[in-house]
């Protein structure tokens, strides 16, 4: 096969002194016998996206390896350097379960070390929002995070937060690629580790965090009444494994029953096809443990410990997956009842949000008198909201329908613990009036209307199939639709332009975000399509929600079948397989 020249020549340089025997030799391999496995290795160089650094690990400039990881670290030093001139710089790192994460975290504090920069390492695993707590709690300029999230066994990544806590926005985040796009070879990175300059910490930061959470107890009664709720918890091998079950006894929970085969840390996920918690089948055996105890809530987190999926009884005692949707409006409402139970409102609370995720969270905010903001996908995002009005308003909760959610301010990303605890708090305030969660939805859809939502991803990997994913965005770009399945289009946002079109006028108005190859349609019925390339996989995302009217909580699943053929014959119509 043909590869392109470009491709070739970043190639062969890794064929050079500055690169192991082994990285050379499995170059020279791919160069004589497969050249396809080249050219997905060197065609592009790993970006930050919504979620960082992240791909498969290997060899090659699109791959995680000791190299990719040097060159990002020595270009996030350089700018540090120019950012914090007259300070002493520090970051904190942390990594999960994943196959190479101790690695990897071992070579970004050997090169920080090097180049003068003090570095808090933790001693083992720990969930990411941990590592977002200490770089606020501990004064740094900046925090890495070695996770690749709930992606596959063959993947790792490359998170890189700000000394706000938060993940790097923008200008920050095209400065440190532009750093590391300034470094020409291996030769520029320093990784002849400093000792002095690296300092281990472990569990006396993490007492210092969950004493933090149990600050944002609402409902001590019913925790305390309801103490022995049922709770099946999993880490599903990840780095919640220890913080996961102290944070909820801490929180005053003391019936927390383990999946024991996922109870141990393992970046090759034995027992899951996934360790992804959007899935079904990776709360599988939780789910099954809850049957032989009969559990009342089921929750299991993600790698890192930034997601949580749960699973909670209906009304006639059978366990349901809630989507992301679902669990963040529940957590939202619980927490805005509370604040209004409880006179807590002072009249500049706020929530926030991303586009994709449900607008049943803006009915809720406008209902209680909050003020909800929305942002683009990825929770950088809602962190820079935060950053914002620190000190101005005050942060009620946060969540996207990717089930990453966040209560309080003192942690900037999502909190899969912190969720967790305040998610069984909901469960037994639902509990105290004789319900569960799940009817508690239901009272929400009656009162705030009924959304149905779905999410179809599309994985194309390789170059071709990045070339294939932006000429389906081009197309619906240039054939944008006037109705579909007989409801008129009313509006089309674009991310990209950053313009919103009124269709039935043609009028444009600008749009407040940062740019981003993302495209909505909003429909006059009150449904939104929205379709994304993901910043972080080899896919492209679409986002369809309805919208219905629940009569009585008896109609629940009447209406949901209603929005769900809706939202069927909208996919139908799109052509989207």
């Amino acid at each position: 096969m043909a590869v392109d020249k470009k491709i070739i020549e970043k190639a062969k340089l890794w064929l050079g002194s500055g690169f192991d025997e082994e990285t050379r030799n499995y170059v020279k391999s791919l160069f004589d016998n497969d050249l396809n496995k080249l050219e997905d290795a060197f065609y592009k160089d790993l970006e930050f996206g919504t979620g960082g650094l992240r791909g498969v690990m290997g060899v090659g400039t699109n791959r995680m390896n000791k190299y990719t990881v040097g060159m990002t670290t020595q270009g996030l030093t350089n700018y540090l350097k120019k950012s914090f001139k007259k300070e002493e710089i520090k970051v904190a790192i942390a990594f999960d379960c994943r196959n190479s994460s101790d690695y990897f975290a071992e070579i970004a504090a050997n090169v920080l070390s090097a180049n003068g920069i003090k570095v808090y390492l933790f001693d083992k695993l720990r969930p990411t929002p941990l590592l977002s707590f200490v770089i606020r709690h501990l004064k740094c300029q900046s925090g890495i995070v070695i996770t690749a999230s709930h992606n596959p066994k063959e993947y790792n990544g490359y998170k890189v937060y700000w000394e706000d806590g938060g993940q790097l926005v923008e200008p920050h985040d095209k400065n440190v690629i532009n750093e590391v796009k300034n470094i020409k070879s291996v030769e520029d990175v320093n990784f002849n580790k400093n000792a002095n300059n690296i300092i281990i910490v472990g569990e006396e930061l993490d007492n210092v965090y969950l004493q933090k959470i149990k600050t944002l107890v609402l409902s001590p009664e019913h925790i305390s009444k309801y103490k022995n709720l049922k709770i099946v918890f999993t880490p599903i091998h990840g780095a919640t494994v220890d913080l996961g079950p102290k944070g909820l006894k801490s929180y005053g929970f003391e019936n927390i029953i383990k999946v024991d085969k996922q109870n141990i840390p393992d970046g090759n996920f034995p027992t899951v096809e996934s360790p992804n918690p959007e899935e079904p089948k990776a709360l599988e055996m939780a789910l099954n443990k809850a049957k032989e105890n009969n559990a009342d809530l089921v929750m299991g987190t993600d790698p890192d410990g930034d997601r949580v999926g749960i699973i909670v009884k209906n009304l006639k005692n059978e366990y349901v997956f809630l989507n992301g949707n679902q669990t963040a409006s529940l957590l939202i409402y619980y927490l805005l009842k509370q604040y209004q139970e409880k006179n807590l409102f002072k009249g500049n609370e706020y929530i926030i949000k991303t586009i994709v995720t449900t607008d049943l969270i803006n009915k809720m905010a406008e209902s209680f008198g909050v003020d909800c903001y929305e942002t683009l996908t990825g929770f950088k995002h809602i962190a820079a909201v935060m950053r914002e009005f620190e000190g101005e308003k005050k942060f009620i909760a946060g969540g996207e329908e990717s089930y990453g959610y966040l209560v309080g301010d003192f942690v900037r990303d999502k909190d899969a613990i912190i969720s967790c605890c305040v998610i069984a708090e909901a469960a037994a305030w639902a509990k105290s009036q004789n319900k569960t969660l799940f009817e508690i939805l239901w009272d929400i859809y009656t009162e705030f209307g009924f959304y149905k939502d779905k999410l179809i991803s599309i994985t194309k990997k390789g170059k071709k199939g990045h070339e294939e994913i932006q000429q389906m965005m081009n197309d619906f770009r240039s054939n944008t639709p006037e109705e579909i399945c007989g409801i008129k289009v009313l509006e089309i946002i674009d991310y990209s332009s950053l313009k919103r079109k009124i269709l039935k006028n043609g009028t444009t108005f600008d749009v407040n975000q940062p740019k981003s190859n993302v495209l909505q349609f909003i429909l006059s019925d009150g449904s939104k399509i929205t379709m994304r390339p993901s910043g972080t996989e080899p896919k492209i995302k679409f986002y369809f929600s309805a919208k219905g009217i629940l009569s009585k909580p008896d109609n629940y699943y009447i209406t949901e079948k209603e929005l769900q053929n809706k939202i069927e014959d909208i996919v139908k119509e799109l052509n989207i397989k």
